[in-house]
């Protein structure tokens, strides 16, 4: 099975040790061709320019050039190139920069060899493939219910802030050096925008909605 003519591959990643184990992987299936290694985001962009790869393999931890920034310049100049991140880590943000980046696969790296190459024939395909703690992710930011916007501007955020910590007008006026009067100001427009009509609401919102920033 496989393409009539080997898959051309990449390696990007800084371990140098790690490269050398993925390619022991590669040499054993006749379909795929390791064609150049990269030991960074940036040393990638230049080799792609000279070999064009059909599948690249992309840790997404590097110095220099990180992985997600490295595969979303990919993508954008070379479209045909598939990009398969490749990493030993699973943070949820970690997934989605890749995928935001374009590429199609995310792997972690205690994949075995027949996985790995049924990922890159997958690719080549334009078949996504994701490591079950990859769809987690996924599943957990979709989920995952985004902080409500109100427009609330950094100075009334501020005067929010100190309402939960249960300051006064006046309280809030000396900490912030302003004047009371200002500060009346964005207490009100603090509660045009939250759609409440006391102080004590507008406390209770920002508290349940964890609008502000720790």
């Amino acid at each position: 099975m496989g393409a009539e003519k080997p898959i051309r591959v990449m390696l990007v990643d800084d371990h140098a040790v790690v490269r050398s184990g993925l390619g022991a992987f590669l040499y054993v299936f006749d379909d795929l061709d390791l064609v150049a290694e990269a030991k960074d985001g940036k040393e990638a962009l230049e080799i792609c320019e000279k070999e064009k790869p059909d599948v690249i393999l992309m840790d997404l931890v590097m110095p220099v050039m990180d992985g997600a920034a490295a595969t979303k310049a990919i993508r954008q100049k070379w479209p045909e190139i598939q990009v398969v991140a490749l990493t030993s880590f699973k943070e949820d943000d970690l997934v989605q920069a890749a995928l935001q980046a374009g590429a199609i696969g995310y792997l972690l790296k205690n994949v075995s060899a027949d996985e790995l190459a049924i990922a890159i024939r997958a690719a080549y395909d334009g078949k996504p493939t994701l490591a079950p703690e990859a769809a987690q992710a996924l599943i957990h930011a979709a989920v995952k219910p985004g902080k409500p916007d109100y427009g609330l501007t950094h100075r009334e955020e501020e005067v929010l802030a100190l309402m939960t910590e249960g300051m006064s007008n006046v309280d809030i006026a000396e900490k912030l050096y302003v004047s009371r009067s200002t500060v009346k100001f964005h207490v009100s427009s603090i509660l045009s925008k939250l759609g409440v009509t006391s102080r004590t609401e507008a406390v209770a919102m920002a508290l349940q909605q964890k609008l502000l920033k720790k």
